[in-house]
C-alpha cells in the first residue's frame, strides 16, 4: 500500500508536468479523513490523571463512609474522584447530603450507618494528617510533607436511584436529582434535565438494563437478530444522537462481570451514531460499593492541570482512555492470547489468558460463566505516550509504554495488531471508525474511536423508534413515588431512624 501511495504521487507529478489525462492512470484507493479525539493534545506537556468517575459511600448503599472511600481511593493513587451516590448530589466531601428514601431502605436492611464527611483538617485511619479545601484532598507524611492531591468532581450523582431494572445514569457538574426517586427504564428524564442545565452524563453499566449480563454465552449477548437487543441499541443510539452532553457509555466496571459484553454494545452504537456526525465515548469506573473493588476500573484523563475546568474539557472532547484490571469477555481474552503468542510476547500472560478462555468456555457449556480474567495490579500499567494521525498516509500511530500489544477493532471485529495501522490495508473491513485496545501486564486501556469520513462511508440510517419503557416507568415509578410520599407525609423516615439507632 505504501508503494501504491508513492506511485500515485509520482504519477501525479508526471501528469502535472506532461498534461496527461488523470483518468489514464487512475489508481484505486480510499482517501480517509481521520478525526481523533486526541488531536489537540500536546503530548510533550500533557498530564494523565487517574480518575474514578463513579463510586459510592454510606450516603446511599456503599459499605464505606465518605472518609473511608476517599482514603481508599487516595491509597490507590487516584487524582480525581466522584462520589456518585444513588439519588444524592455530592455538594462536597465535607457535607452530610443523603437521599432520605435510600437511607431509610438501607438503614432498615443494615442498620443506621455513619456518613463521616471530611473535616477541613483531620486525621486518616492511619493517623496521617489530611486537609480538604476547595475540592482538593491532600494527605501529609509523618514529617508534614504534602503528598499528592486528589480532586473532587462537583455535583456527582447516580440518577434513577430506585429503578427496578438499574436504568442508571451518572451525572456531573450540575445540581440535579438530589433525593429524586424512581427512574425505571427512564434514561431520558435525567439526561435531558442535565443537558438543559449544562452538565454532563454517561449511561452506566448498560449490561444490567439490557440483561446482556445474564446471557450464558458471548454470541447471544447483543445479538442484533433479537428484537429485544435491537430495541436496546436503538434506545441508546437515539439518546446519544439527541443529547450531546450524554458522552457515551460505561464499558468496563466493577470487575467486568455485568459489563463483559458491553464493548459489543459500544461497537454497535458507534456504527449507528458515528455516521450522524458524533462520537460515542467509553469510560471505565469502579462503581465501588466496597473497598475491594475500588481499583478495578478507571480513566486516564489527559489534562494540562488538575482542575475541574480541565477535567470537563477532557470529558467533552474525549481526551481520555478507559482502563481496567479485569476482562470478562472470552472472545477478547481468546484473541489477545492468540496475538501475544503469534508475536512471541509475554508467554506467561498469553498462557494465563488462554487458560481463562478455556475455563470460560467450559463454564458456558455447563450453564454460565463465573470466571473473569484478572490482570496483575502490582505490574506496570500500560500507558499511551502519544497518538499521531497522518491523513495523507491514512495511518494512525499509538506510541505506548509498558504495553505488549495494540489491538485494532473496526465495526466490532478485530482487524489488526501493531502500534501503527494503515487504513488502506483494511479498507474492505472498515466502516465509520476504528478503535484500539492496549494490553500490558498491568491491565487494558481503551482508546476512544477514531472516526472516518471518505467516499462510500456508511451513511446514517433513519429508524423508527418508540420508547416502550414509558409504560414501565409510569407503572413502577408511580408505586415507588407513592411509597416515598407516604414515608414523608407520615414521618416514617424519622421513625425508622429512631428504631434503628
Amino acid at each position: 500500500m505504501k508503494f501504491r501511495k508513492a506511485l500515485a504521487v509520482i504519477l501525479s507529478m508526471i501528469m502535472l508536468a506532461t498534461g496527461t489525462a488523470i483518468g489514464a492512470y487512475a489508481i484505486d484507493g480510499v482517501d480517509y479523513t481521520i478525526t481523533s479525539t486526541y488531536e489537540d493534545i500536546d503530548w510533550a506537556t500533557v498530564n494523565q490523571y487517574k480518575a474514578d468517575l463513579h463510586s459510592h459511600s454510606t450516603a446511599s448503599d456503599g459499605d464505606q463512609t465518605k472518609k473511608q472511600q476517599i482514603e481508599r481511593h487516595y491509597e490507590f493513587d487516584f487524582d480525581i474522584m466522584a462520589l456518585s451516590d444513588h439519588g444524592t448530589v455530592d455538594y462536597g466531601w465535607d457535607k452530610e447530603t443523603t437521599s432520605k428514601v435510600i437511607r431509610v431502605f438501607t438503614s432498615v436492611k443494615e442498620g443506621k450507618r455513619a456518613l463521616e464527611p471530611l473535616e477541613a483538617v483531620g486525621l486518616t485511619e492511619e493517623g496521617l494528617k489530611y486537609t480538604y479545601e476547595n475540592d482538593y484532598y491532600t494527605q501529609y507524611d509523618e514529617n508534614g510533607n504534602a503528598l499528592h492531591q486528589m480532586m473532587r468532581v462537583p455535583f456527582a450523582n447516580e440518577q434513577n436511584p430506585t429503578a427496578f431494572n438499574n436504568a442508571h445514569v451518572n451525572t456531573w457538574f450540575v445540581d440535579y436529582g438530589n433525593d429524586k426517586i424512581g427512574g425505571t427504564s427512564d434514561y431520558e428524564t435525567p439526561i435531558k434535565a442535565v443537558d438543559k442545565l449544562g452538565g454532563l452524563s454517561v449511561i452506566n453499566h448498560p449490561g444490567e438494563y439490557s440483561s446482556a449480563r445474564d446471557e450464558e454465552c458471548y454470541e447471544d449477548a447483543y445479538d442484533m437478530d433479537s428484537i429485544h437487543y435491537q430495541y436496546v441499541a436503538n434506545k441508546f443510539a437515539n439518546l446519544l444522537m439527541e443529547y450531546d452532553s450524554c458522552l457515551g457509555i460505561d464499558i468496563n466496571s466493577k470487575g467486568d462481570y455485568r459489563t463483559r459484553y458491553d464493548r459489543k454494545l459500544w461497537d454497535i452504537l458507534l456504527q449507528k451514531v458515528v455516521p450522524t456526525g458524533r462520537n460515542v465515548y467509553a469510560i471505565a469506573t469502579s462503581d465501588a460499593h466496597n473497598p475491594n473493588i475500588v481499583n478495578s476500573g478507571y480513566t486516564w484523563m489527559c489534562m494540562p492541570e488538575l482542575t475541574n475546568e480541565a477535567l470537563r474539557t477532557s470529558m467533552e472532547k474525549g481526551e481520555f482512555f478507559a482502563a481496567s484490571y479485569y476482562m470478562g469477555s472470552r472472545e477478547e481474552v481468546k484473541t489477545w492470547a492468540a496475538e501475544l503468542t503469534a508475536a512471541g510476547k509475554a508467554p506467561e500472560l498469553a498462557a494465563k489468558l488462554q487458560a481463562t478462555y478455556e475455563t470460560i468456555v467450559a463454564e458456558e457449556q455447563n450453564g454460565g460463566q463465573d470466571t473473569i480474567f484478572e490482570f496483575d495490579q502490582s505490574a506496570a500499567v500500560p500507558k499511551v505516550t502519544s497518538v499521531k494521525v497522518d491523513d495523507a498516509a491514512d495511518t494512525i500511530t499509538i506510541n505506548t509504554k509498558d504495553a505488549y500489544l495494540v489491538h485494532w477493532i473496526a465495526d466490532g471485529e478485530f482487524i489488526a495488531t501493531g502500534n501503527t495501522i494503515d487504513l488502506d490495508d483494511y479498507s474492505d473491513k472498515i466502516g465509520s471508525y476504528v478503535r484500539a485496545e492496549i494490553i500490558g501486564e498491568g491491565g487494558v486501556i481503551y482508546t476512544q474511536a477514531f472516526t472516518l469520513e471518505y467516499d462510500g462511508a456508511p451513511e446514517a440510517e433513519e429508524e423508527f423508534f418508540v420508547d416502550l419503557g414509558l409504560p414501565a416507568t409510569l407503572i413502577c415509578d408511580t408505586i415507588v413515588k407513592a411509597l416515598g410520599l407516604v414515608l414523608r407525609v407520615f414521618g416514617v423516615i424519622e421513625l425508622a431512624y429512631s428504631i434503628v439507632k
